[in-house]
């Protein structure tokens, strides 16, 4: 199962924000999570009398609904181990299911097809002693609630969400400094790989480049000299990005993202690609992460993560931590989570993905990893005056 796994409390929890009543709930959770959910389970922990937020879940709703009762088991189980890793077992769970209408279909037949999902969750929770105090649908910018039969404050046609940026939530998370960075789809869409012509023909460079760079790399001498190799047109593209960073500022993201496509030819992917395949070239590019070059290497990993199409889908969980890896460091953790977790569906094995995904979710501080790469960079530069 995939998901984003728990959420480290926010800092708008610390400032006491009370929630009273759906409205407010279902106006939270793009807060909760720094983004609006597109087609998800969220399953958050309630801990207390007062329901303080806790560990929260985030999967893609399953389509078939024969695979419901195994997900909402799964789910459930997963929020219980993960707070109880962190201490806190929860003494409630919220439960939010987030999708659009399907071709055809209203967002109350939505409401109603999801529903028995939400009653499988509801019991799945309430097995594990962690009774649902709300369950509430997103759909269509309706939202009802599940457990609530009072038709003053819930009616069947379902209640408009609050106007973005207009809610007491919304002012909370302003003077927090939280953001709500679009949507799941929009922050997906920013690391899924090329299609069309553009995918076939830097697909074949893929082909050419590895059969070229994988001999070499399975030999000691020939493998030295392709990561340093690959490092020195890391160092060339990462100044390319930064000589380029004040044209794309003033650019939406879909805009910005095709103007860093344009930067990076075929044949430079492919070769960045195939050698970042190498787990100590990956570690060296890791270290990438300072003020002046977060930026452009985010954005330059984002590019490389779109070009690892076709058979090279697997390769992409190299570039796609990175981007996590550098997301997160600079505080941007739902980027960072959503990088990570698409690694991990690229390839389950992928140990690094698997450490920063931990550790971001588990709300670790990632300073003291980057103080080590910074140790290691300083080493890596004394003995060698070429570097980004």
């Amino acid at each position: 199962m995939t998901h984003t796994g728990p959420v480290h409390d926010q800092p708008l929890t610390d400032n006491r924000v009370t929630l009273r009543g759906p409205a407010e709930l279902a106006d939270a959770l793009p807060y909760l999570l720094g983004y609006h959910p597109d087609d998800s389970v969220v399953v958050v922990g309630l801990h207390g009398g007062n329901g303080r937020f806790g560990g929260r879940i985030r999967l893609g709703i399953p389509s078939l609904p024969q695979e419901w009762p195994d997900t909402a088991r799964q789910v459930a189980e997963c929020l219980l181990d993960n707070s109880r890793a962190r201490g806190n077992r929860p003494d409630g769970a919220l439960i939010y299911l987030c999708q659009e209408p399907s071709p055809g279909e209203t967002p109350q037949q939505a409401m109603e097809r999801l529903r028995p999902l939400a009653h499988e969750l509801r019991t799945a929770c309430g097995r594990l002693e962690m009774p649902v105090q709300e369950a509430l649908c997103l759909s269509g910018g309706t939202y009802w609630s599940y457990c609530c039969p009072d038709p003053r404050c819930c009616p069947a046609e379902g209640s408009p969400l609050a106007p973005v940026g207009r809610s007491t939530m919304a002012a909370a998370a302003a003077y927090a400094g939280i953001q709500v960075r679009g949507s799941l789809r929009e922050l997906t869409a920013r690391l899924a790989p090329l299609t069309g012509l553009a995918a076939e023909d830097q697909e074949g460079v893929l082909d050419e480049a590895g059969a070229v760079l994988l001999p070499r790399m399975l030999g000691e001498a020939d493998r030295t000299e392709v990561r340093a190799e690959t490092l020195a047109l890391g160092a060339r593209l990462l100044r390319r990005f930064r000589n380029s960073s004040r044209a794309v500022d003033h650019l939406s993201a879909t805009d910005a993202d095709a103007a860093d496509d344009r930067l990076l030819s075929d044949t430079e992917a492919a070769a960045l690609i195939v050698g970042l395949q190498d787990r100590l070239t990956r570690d060296r590019a890791a270290e990438w992460m300072e003020s002046r070059e977060a930026q452009p290497a985010l954005r330059l990993w984002r590019a490389l993560s779109r070009r690892c199409v076709g058979a090279y889908a697997e390769h992409r969980a190299a570039p796609l931590t990175l981007a996590g890896w550098v997301a997160w460091v600079t505080g941007d953790e739902p980027s960072a989570r959503v990088a990570f977790g698409l690694a991990l569906e690229a390839d389950p094995r992928y140990v690094f993905a698997r450490l920063l995904h931990s550790a971001c979710n588990g709300g670790l501080d990632p300073e003291p990893l980057r103080q080590c790469l910074r140790k290691q960079r300083t080493s890596h530069d004394a003995r060698s005056p070429h570097h980004a």
